[in-house]
């Protein structure tokens, strides 16, 4: 098992929230992270754009990862949201262990 953590943004902190229930019950993520707060300054269609938005960090492991990718698209509010998948290179051995115990394996 390999951890990785799942990056993207929402409009709101309840929006977060509610993927972020969704997938810990599915055993998809072991834990979200929401940091409220942040503002995001981007080009969208040809326009320079300002957005009040949140970020969450999901915890998974690499069996499950574009399934969290996927299950976050499906629900997510925007058209093109962010999501990135970054690996984990180390970090304790316990907590790592904890983030495999708590997210279901794969299906087959």
């Amino acid at each position: 098992m390999q951890p990785r953590l799942v990056y993207t943004t929402f409009p709101s902190r309840e929006a977060a929230e509610n993927v972020a229930r969704a997938l810990v019950a599915e055993q998809l993520v072991a834990c979200a992270n929401i940091l409220p707060g942040m503002v995001s300054v981007y080009r969208w269609e040809g326009q320079v754009e300002r957005a009040d938005e949140v970020v969450m960090i999901l915890k998974t492991t690499d069996a499950r990862a574009s399934d969290v990718v996927e299950a976050v698209r499906t629900r997510h509010p925007y058209e093109v949201p962010a999501i990135l998948v970054l690996p984990v290179e180390g970090g304790l051995a316990a907590y790592l262990g904890w983030i495999g115990a708590e997210v279901a394996d794969a299906p087959a």
